[in-house]
């Protein structure tokens, strides 16, 4: 034994302030020096400590890797600080084992050896708390996750409601739409005869029932929007160029008392998604907006393009990876607290007052954002601000050529059109809008009678104008039917809840023409317009 290692076995006193189990051991793996601590921890006298082997204190699985590390070590000492990866399992006199950490360092003696140290701390209670927050994490992602379930669930069973509600209540606004519009046509022609005020008065009566219908018919749209039933025809969308387009009208919107700055990514990607409900999200976000600046404020728009990887769309169910375009709205108004926040697209959920608001603005903008395939979300603090992003599909699509308007004055026609409508007030309205713009019109309330009217009639048909849900039979199938006796027949659908005729985007499937409910008499007679003079050149 060399003369600075007896020194260091009679200062031992000097390990017990160390407060770790404190062993010094030599190349060949003895144990030279152990402290108080290494007697408590491993449950070992001293006297059995001292001329074991290292290995003595760890369990026979790990002996043999230990044997090679001990060695590389001893070939190359340097020192390992307490928490740099070097965890192993000791093990006790009584068999037990327990998860450790290390830290090392080494001595050279007079006589050149090498004397290595170890520090050893028993980490069974950090250990415990870590494996306790990771549980407790996981359950917290777990109830994360199953919240969100439940709130889509939610929704989506308020969407159906919507849905079959905005059904039947767009074949109503439709009959009330254009009656109001044939009295006030009537009204201008003079009729009825008599008091010239009189008639002012009703034409004014009759403006306000097309004002609150069309009032009506926007709610349905929202409705719709919001369940993602509503019947989009989207296109190749540059989000900048709408953000630009809107601008004058959001200024207008917010009023002069708050600032609006875009920040737009010049390169940004395009998007498929109807323009119309771009320009729909960025409107209702600016009115929540300017009701949460009532003081003044500013609200910012940005877009960039972001990459999605797997990592981030794993726990985001509505997401997959690939490249998005976001869509992101600030304002530094009132904010909302966590709790309103995470109601913020429930549907009729507001918190303005009474009068104020119908709690679709947002709903609106989910549903649109959910069935264009992206994610939308809200960050919120009271008195700091709100903020919205939405994360758009980038689609390397190009645009597709409009097709030319039709002009008002050619509107007319004489065609032979097959009316079918199962509500009957709503067929009787669009047969006298046809039949007033020169159409011979052939009308039937169901599939079945509409087979049999097409078997009946001797001349030709030009167009099928279907409803697409009709009882027993629906507007596709129909139109099936009606092509293998008339295969050079056009079809266009009506409806205010197309699913049958949507691909499973929400889409309307490609070479299918619609008119979404409720209709004016010039959105019908253009549509129809445009059906028939396509067929003439195609």
């Amino acid at each position: 034994m060399t003369q600075r290692l007896k020194e260091l076995i009679a200062h031992t006193d000097l390990l017990e302030l160390v407060p770790d189990a404190f062993v010094g051991i030599v190349d060949s793996g003895e144990i030279v020096l152990a402290n108080g601590q290494a007697e408590v921890l491993f449950g070992y006298a001293r006297e059995e400590l001292i001329g074991s082997q290292i290995e003595l204190l760890m369990p026979a699985r790990c002996v043999q890797s230990h044997v090679a590390d001990r060695d590389q070590y001893f070939h190359d000492p340097h020192p390992r600080p307490m928490g740099a990866g070097l965890e192993f399992s000791g093990q006790r006199k009584d068999g037990s084992e327990f998860p450790a950490e290390i830290s090392l360092a080494s001595i050279t003696l007079d006589s050149g050896q090498v004397l290595a140290t170890a520090a050893i701390r028993n980490v069974t209670d950090r250990m415990a708390i870590l494996q306790e927050k990771e549980r407790l994490e996981v359950e917290a992602e777990k109830e994360r996750l199953l919240n969100q379930l439940h709130h889509t669930r939610r929704l989506e069973s308020l969407g159906e409601l919507a849905g079959g509600i905005a059904h039947d209540f767009n074949n109503l606004l439709a009959v009330i739409i254009n009656y109001a519009g044939f009295v006030a046509e009537d009204l201008d022609a003079g009729e009825p005869a008599g008091n010239r005020e009189k008639r002012v008065v009703m034409r004014a009566d009759v403006e306000q029932i097309s004002v609150a219908a069309e009032r009506a018919a926007h709610l349905t749209r929202q409705l719709l929007a919001f369940a993602r039933r509503e019947i989009v025809q989207p296109d190749v969308v540059d989000v900048n160029s709408v953000v630009t387009a809107v601008e004058q009208l959001l200024r207008r919107t917010l009023g002069e008392h708050i600032e609006l700055h875009s920040e737009l990514e010049p390169k940004l990607r395009s998007v498929l998604i109807d323009p119309g409900q771009v320009e729909q999200i960025l409107v209702n976000l600016a009115v929540n907006a300017r009701d949460a600046m009532s003081e003044g404020g500013v609200l910012k728009i940005d877009t960039a393009n972001i990459e999605i990887d797997d990592g981030y769309a794993g726990g985001r169910p509505e997401l997959s990876s690939g490249p998005y375009v976001r869509l992101r709205v600030s304002d530094n108004g009132s904010g909302m607290p966590r709790e309103v926040a995470e109601r913020a697209f429930d549907p009729f959920f507001t918190t303005k007052a009474p009068g104020r608001g119908t709690g679709l603005g947002l709903a609106t903008v989910y549903g649109i954002v959910q069935q264009a395939g992206g994610r939308a979300s809200i960050y919120s603090e009271t008195d700091v601000g709100t903020t919205f992003t939405a994360f758009l599909p980038a689609t390397d699509r190009t645009p597709a050529q409009a097709a030319p308007e039709i002009d008002p004055t050619e509107l007319r026609g004489d065609e032979t059109i097959l009316l079918v409508e199962d509500e009957d007030a709503l067929r009787e309205v669009a047969c006298r809008i046809l039949v007033s713009a020169g159409y011979r019109v052939l009308t039937a309330a169901s599939g079945d009678e509409a087979l049999a009217v097409a078997t009946e009639q001797l001349g030709r048909i030009d167009l099928l104008l279907t409803d697409v849900i009709m009882p027993h039979m629906h507007g596709p199938q129909l139109a099936e039917q009606i092509a293998i006796s008339w295969p050079s027949i056009r079809t266009m659908f009506m409806s205010g809840f197309a699913h049958p005729i949507l691909d499973s985007g929400g889409h309307l499937e490609p070479g299918v023409t619609l008119i979404e409910k409720p209709f004016s008499t010039q959105s019908l007679l253009a549509k129809v317009r445009q059906v028939l003079t396509s067929r003439v050149s195609a």
